[in-house]
């Protein structure tokens, strides 16, 4: 999708065809979209498809009449009905005239440019719409982190009453989009100290308190990430601990069952042998209580045994 958007008397307004000064979105371009903005706009038709490739590392490229910024950008993907966080490559072009954001999908870090409610905000001030950009960008990392946050606190308490797949998968999959969003962050970190000293970037007075915001909000986003990622990797070996001692309790339980209804059959296999001749006869068998006695005597000493193994040092 191409949406081009200009400042009209202080307002974003959308335009049918590029102007000086204009902002041009695209978002899922064609194939059609892309060669006309580059027919359009001199860029090179392999830079507008870079950002389309989700394995594009962040960086800054100086052409002859454009330069080129990639970021990696938070986004949300809903499977099995839950939303999963992962990283997505944006580019912004910036030419002599205008500015291009190219991106797979349509972002939500650029949806209040569109909207216009992002105060101080002009397509033609191109220095600070890329600086807005990026500090809006980093905004959506600490919103999704403490999101992220918030539903580790929720696992928690489930793996506490239930040790089931489910949950414990979960919990891997938050530590994985915590190892992305930090990689993610530290690239984008990289590219913001490139712009710094950039020359073909110009570094305006009145922009110098967003860009301190902008390396600020940055650095806040990867030391909490660097914090919720330290969080469940020790979350995560503490519930594999608690299952592997689970795990022994249950099979301490079984061994103790297993010794103690040994006792029990060693008796009553004993006296289901056929033994010759009277003096190997074995004891009670000609008493008419006998059975019940050796019934009786079966199960005290199996409970005694039991009694025995739950305090013993060896089953605890």
């Amino acid at each position: 999708m191409l949406r081009m958007f200009n400042t009209i008397n202080g307002q974003v307004e959308q335009i049918s065809k590029p102007e000086n000064g204009s902002w041009l979105c695209l978002s899922e371009p064609t194939d059609v979209e892309l060669a006309t903005v580059a027919q359009e706009t001199g860029i090179d038709l392999a830079d507008l498809r870079a950002p389309l490739d989700d394995e594009e590392r962040s960086r800054v490229d100086v052409e002859d009449d454009y330069t080129m910024i990639i970021v990696d950008i938070p986004t949300v993907e809903e499977r099995g009905g839950r939303d999963w966080y992962e990283t997505i490559p944006l580019s912004i072009i910036v030419t002599q005239n205008m500015i291009i954001t190219v991106c797979m999908q349509d972002t939500p870090v650029l949806h209040p440019f569109m909207e216009g409610t992002i105060r101080g905000f002009n397509t033609y001030m191109k220095t600070r719409f890329i600086l807005q950009i990026l500090y809006r960008n980093a905004t959506m990392y600490l919103r999704y982190l403490r999101i992220i946050d918030r539903e580790s606190d929720k696992l928690e308490l489930k793996l506490r009453h239930s040790m089931q797949n489910k949950e414990i998968l979960m919990l891997l999959e938050l530590s994985k989009t915590l190892v992305y969003f930090t990689t993610s962050l530290k690239s984008n970190e990289i590219v913001m100290e490139k712009l710094t000293t950039l020359a073909r970037i110009k570094q305006y007075p009145e922009d110098e308190d967003l860009l301190e915001d902008v390396i600020t909000e940055n650095k806040q986003a990867i030391e909490m990430a660097n914090i919720y990622s330290g969080v469940l990797a020790n979350m995560t070996d503490a519930f594999a601990s608690i299952v592997s001692n689970n795990l022994n309790n249950v099979m301490r339980i079984f061994t103790i069952i297993s010794i103690s209804l040994s006792i029990p059959t060693l008796i009553f296999s004993m006296y289901g042998m056929n033994f010759d001749g009277s003096m190997m006869g074995m004891p009670l068998t000609d008493k008419p209580w006998g059975f019940i006695i050796v019934v009786v005597i079966s199960i005290a000493l199996a409970v005694l045994v039991t009694w025995f193994l739950t305090r013993s040092k060896m089953f605890k």
